[in-house]
């Protein structure tokens, strides 16, 4: 079974030949047959490579390579080859138009052990300013020269056997080079924001914020059966361009009403457009990129009057989002460790949701980012300055849906009053956008619970009121009102 060496790394090879093991079949890496009759292929994206401030960032790219370059040569290696678009994004400083819904831009870098890099992309997209934003230590080239640079590299040389295409590692083979594995090195440093990120990232949640209650305040205005799920994902993104500040929305809108919220990664289309009838939920999971952040948030909104099993397990829902952002956790623990905390309401209803309670999110960078994860299956410790999104959810085939969705930070905690003294971690919530109380059956909410959320729409208020409409002003005082 042939396969391009450029389209799947190694740790996707080995693990497919380990599933064909005790089978006839043996992977053989080939050219792309494809690409050799694919006479009408498109050109590559063109999208223009831009600075990203350094004010923002918190570190220039020079001081960030220098770091990471301290770390190659701890380690004994001479270089880092970087494939992943968004760790060439943030190692210098910059961003592209290549990707929608993500602010980067295609190629491939080297990271040598004194600092200097080469960069691999195409020079046209960037301009004077961006080439010179990139300094005298970093060499601009076309993608068509990354092989022979990587055959003229000295060894030992680190590749990420979970994200560089095996390709590469044939090339260093081919040229006696040798290489180790190791991981990416801009992972964690990318993850570990900066106090300039979280800044900068708090003000874009708050503009996102107020952009989602102008939203919430038009839509509950509506009556049930008027709007279709197409006319909710064009009113939402309008209510975030008309901040003046978006440059892109975060991923494709996610907007599920009734069964089709029940499709946890649901995008609507004209054949499964739906309308919005009395007694459903809708799914509303959304996000914009902005200069200074990437936003992602869950609503479930009632249409209507909702029904006693979708309040209950709406409840149960926000009962593990509360109980993750009320967190205190000992350093070291990693997001296997807390996913089950998450759970917990509903496990004890027989109930559960198939995929994870949160991922990593980067500052105007992808909305999915690693390795910083809340799942069983994530090792990674949490440390301070990750940002991660909190959303347990529960799905019930062919009825309803429900997701409630905030990003949070993870903080340093001050010692406890006679503790040991441990260091703790917990979370800031970044997101600031009320919770439906009408789907909530208070009978089931502690009262530690209550007090959060009482807390949480106070600051909604106080945050996001100041930045609304009147009407729209009016509505959150509505909504938020204490319970």
């Amino acid at each position: 079974m042939g396969f391009d060496p450029w389209l799947y790394t190694p740790e996707q090879i080995d693990a497919l030949t380990e599933a064909l093991t005790g089978t006839a079949i043996r992977l053989e890496p080939h050219a792309n047959l494809i690409d050799a009759i694919w006479s009408d292929r498109p050109a590559p994206p063109q999208g223009a490579i831009t600075p990203w401030p350094d004010t923002l960032a918190g570190a220039n790219s020079a001081e960030k390579r220098a770091a990471l370059a301290e770390t190659l040569r701890k380690a004994g290696q001479k270089s880092a080859v970087l494939t992943l678009t968004d760790s060439i994004a943030w190692l210098f400083n910059i961003r592209g138009r290549d990707i929608p819904r993500n602010p980067v831009a295609q190629g491939f870098a080297i990271l040598h052990d004194d600092g200097r890099a080469a960069l691999f992309t195409d020079p046209a997209k960037l301009d004077a300013a961006a080439r010179a934003h990139l300094g005298p230590e970093v060499t601009l080239s076309p993608p068509d020269a990354f092989e022979a640079a990587l055959a003229n590299l000295p060894g030992p040389v680190r590749l990420d056997r979970a994200s560089v295409p095996l390709r590469v590692a044939q090339v260093l083979d081919a040229a006696n080079i040798p290489h180790v594995w190791g991981a990416d090195p801009c992972l964690l440093p990318k993850a570990r924001k900066t106090q300039a990120e979280i800044s900068a990232t708090r003000a874009a949640h708050l503009r996102d914020g107020a952009a989602m209650c102008e939203f919430l305040s038009w839509f509950d205005a509506q009556s049930p059966g008027t709007l279709t799920e197409i006319d909710v994902v064009r009113q939402l993104e309008q209510a975030r361009a008309t901040t003046g500040k978006l440059l892109d929305i975060s991923f494709d809108t996610i907007a599920g009403s009734g069964p089709n919220g029940a499709l946890p990664h649901y995008r609507v289309t004209e054949a499964s457009n739906r309308r919005l009838l009395d007694g459903e939920l809708l799914v509303l999971d959304s996000g914009g990129q902005y200069l200074d952040g990437t936003t992602d948030i869950t609503r479930t909104l009632p249409i209507g009057t909702p029904g006693a099993a979708e309040r209950a397990a709406f409840t149960r829902v926000l009962q593990g989002m509360i109980a993750i952002s009320r967190l205190r956790f000992p350093k070291g623990l990693a997001g296997r460790d807390l996913d089950a905390i998450a759970r917990m309401p509903l496990w004890l209803a027989d109930q559960d949701y198939a995929h994870g309670t949160g991922h990593g999110v980067g500052v105007y960078l992808c909305v999915h980012e690693g390795p910083q994860r809340l799942s069983r299956l994530s090792e990674t410790p949490l440390e301070p300055g990750m940002i991660l999104s909190n959303e347990p959810g529960y799905y019930r085939e062919g009825a309803f849906g429900i997701r409630i969705e905030n990003l949070i930070v993870v903080t340093a905690l001050d010692p406890a009053p006679g503790g040991d003294g441990a260091t703790q971690l917990g979370f800031e919530t970044l997101t600031y956008t009320p919770i439906d109380t009408r789907l909530i059956d208070d009978t089931l909410l502690t009262k530690p619970e209550r007090d959060w959320l009482n807390s949480y729409h106070t600051a909604c208020r106080d945050k996001i009121g100041p930045l609304l409409s009147p009407p729209a002003r009016l509505w959150l005082d509505k909504v938020t009102q204490t319970s």
